[in-house]
């Protein structure tokens, strides 16, 4: 390769030869210079999050966030955070957490690991099971997340369908991946698979099963107890729903002291900051909070349910903090659109299964109301239309 450079203008000119196999170029349409990334990577088009409105005057039921504030005990520790714990890098492995968090789960420290959200824990368990001869497995429709992940991993992805129940599909096992995932209450569902039926494919399957378990502060029971007695079960946890802290971005894991250390081998030196890990033992702790928070939103997410099927929608029941709401009297597009332009945002998918669906966040009981009263008359109109 020659280099040759010349420094006679204000812009640096760098002109490379060599037989590299890249030609880059500048997308019109995005900006992005192509053919510098790997194919997979071009290719895939990114994650979409759920809509975040800037307005504060809007009532947002899309992204599953809790309708309650945090745990006080944990805004106390927050409101006395030390400048000097700003100045250090935090505890790598986040001690204090993992002890605050095994001592709930009547488990021990090493079965735990900190991780930035739910969400990185995924990009662990892909980057530490998954490559072009380690497919992963998964049932759909579910957290669309996990595609995303299979192609920057580039990994075979094998998507095995729910039926209409969303039961677990048996096909799960002859797919022989390296991984397995079960969101679990799934998203965006809200369907629950029995702790007997998880431990049943634990027991079966050649490799990890990862039970995403985000969701599950909203179930009646919860599979964390599988680490026990398989040494192949990884449990994600969120401190995003039924704690409230969404905007902290704090999750775990917990798993067999084995997969533990071999986690850690992949996660980033200090994947979670020490404001985060002060936050989230304080909000783990207060489980009376929790749980009356929780008790909240279970007790809410039943009226609403009710409600919606007042008006016709067909809701499956939900072991989670939205609801699955799908109505055959006007399509699900259109009902989105004219609840946006009434400030309310709720979550539509354009995906198979879920074209006609919306799935809706439980909110404060003021909250629901006004979205239920906004769905009446939009139904209204457009059946007099």
């Amino acid at each position: 390769m020659n280099i040759k450079y010349n420094a006679g203008n204000t812009k640096t000119s760098l002109s490379l030869v060599s037989n590299f196999p890249y030609n880059p170029k500048l997308d019109e349409y995005t900006g992005v210079v192509m053919g510098y990334f790997r194919e997979n990577i071009e290719k895939i088009k990114g994650y979409e999050p759920g809509f975040q409105p800037k307005s504060v005057d809007i009532i947002k039921l899309n992204t599953n966030e809790n309708p309650y504030l945090p745990s006080p005990r944990a805004m106390e520790v927050l409101s006395k955070i030390n400048v000097e714990q700003l100045r250090r890098y935090p505890d790598p492995v986040g001690t204090a957490f993992r002890e605050a968090a095994a001592e709930i789960h009547g488990l021990r420290p090493e079965n735990i690991m900190c991780c930035n959200g739910g969400d990185d824990l995924l990009t662990i368990a892909f980057r530490a099971f998954c490559d072009e001869k380690r497919p992963v497995a998964y049932p759909v429709p579910t957290y669309s997340l996990y595609p995303v992940l299979a192609k920057l991993q580039n990994c075979k992805a094998m998507e095995v369908p729910f039926d209409h129940e969303f039961n677990l599909p048996v096909e799960l096992i002859k797919a022989n991946a390296a991984l397995t995932i079960v969101c679990n209450p799934n998203a965006p569902s809200g369907s629950f698979v029995s702790v007997g039926e998880m431990a049943s494919l634990a027991d079966e399957l050649p490799g990890v099963l990862l039970i995403d378990e985000a969701y599950t502060d909203f179930a009646d029971e919860n599979c964390a107890g599988l680490v026990k007695d398989f040494d192949n079960v990884i449990i994600l946890r969120s401190m995003s729903k039924g704690y409230g802290l969404a905007g902290l971005r704090f999750g775990y894991a917990i798993a067999p002291a084995g997969l533990i250390s071999g986690l850690m081998k992949v996660k980033d030196s200090y994947n979670v900051d020490a404001v985060a890990i002060a936050v989230a033992t304080a909000a783990i702790k207060d489980q009376e909070y929790f749980t009356q928070t929780t008790e909240k939103v279970k007790k809410a997410r039943e009226l609403l349910t009710a409600q919606l099927r007042a008006l016709k929608f067909e809701v499956p029941r939900s072991y989670s903090n939205f609801v699955l709401a799908e109505t055959k009297h006007c399509k699900a597009r259109v009902i989105y659109d004219k609840l946006v332009k009434r400030n309310i945002y709720v979550r539509y998918f354009d995906l198979p299964g879920l074209e006609n669906k919306l799935r809706i966040t439980v909110g404060t009981q003021q909250q629901n109301d006004k979205v239920i009263l906004a769905l009446k008359k939009i139904l209204e109109t457009a059946g007099s239309a």
